[in-house]
């Protein structure tokens, strides 16, 4: 059973960060990206007060049973076991806590740019002004 949670968590935690990554863009997934958001910086900063910052639910639970199933490798984060697992790319826990944080600010201000956007000119409601002349037909 153990190495079947090891690949199920390697395919949802994978989900899960591509999600984050990129389920701003469409509307329709926005409100389940913003619960997905919301879950993943509970864990880092209010679970990560008492664990350690940037503590990951996800990844404590993984690296468990990978040391169940006897898995000792040198990574200490996902980011890290992620890259050298995909393209073998050997990285240092800095570097990867620098590139989790980065893209975490990254998708922040993309959501907040698109939440506000779409505040003022909600979908289905034609936008005034744009930044083309011909988008506004009342010029």
């Amino acid at each position: 059973m153990l190495p079947v949670l090891n690949v199920l968590f390697f395919v949802a935690h994978d989900l899960l960060i591509v999600f984050n990554l990129f389920g701003w863009i469409w509307p329709s997934t926005r409100r389940w990206h913003l619960l997905t958001m919301g879950a993943t910086l509970f864990s880092w900063l209010i679970m990560g007060a008492f664990y350690g910052w940037g503590y990951c639910a996800c990844t404590d639970a993984h690296f468990a049973i990978r040391r169940e199933l006897g898995i000792h490798g040198t990574e200490t984060s996902y980011v890290q076991l992620a890259l050298h697992r995909l393209p073998g790319v050997t990285i240092s826990r800095l570097a990867a806590d620098g590139l989790a944080v980065g893209a975490l600010v990254l998708i922040l201000i993309a959501t907040a740019v698109v939440w506000l956007r779409d505040r003022q000119n909600p979908p289905g409601r034609a936008a005034k002004g744009g930044f083309l002349p011909f988008a506004n037909p009342d010029r």
